[in-house]
């Protein structure tokens, strides 16, 4: 009788750096995610201009963020001028 031994997590084989690069070129879809809780579709219907949505995460906490539909790591909010930025800080 033989005993099969598993582990929790499947070691990522290495891939070598010139496949990367190969496929370095190919589209991907970055998004990050802010819960809002107690959202329904009356409070949708009810959005116009300029309207304010209350999330539930806080100042400086990280937020997920995904790369097509898959969470690769945690981001923080910064503004950059007129515009707001995510900064990566943490790779899962």
């Amino acid at each position: 009788m033989s005993a099969t031994v598993a582990t929790s997590e499947a070691e990522a084989p290495e891939i070598p750096t010139e496949l990367w690069e190969e496929a370095g070129w190919l589209p991907c879809t970055l998004c990050v995610e802010l819960p809002v809780g107690d959202f329904s579709v009356r409070d949708l219907l009810e959005l116009s201009v300029n309207s304010i949505v209350e999330t539930q995460s806080r100042v400086g906490e990280d937020a997920p963020v995904q790369v097509n539909g898959l969470q690769v790591g945690w981001v923080e909010f910064e503004q950059l001028g007129e515009l707001l930025g995510v900064r990566l800080t943490e790779l899962l």
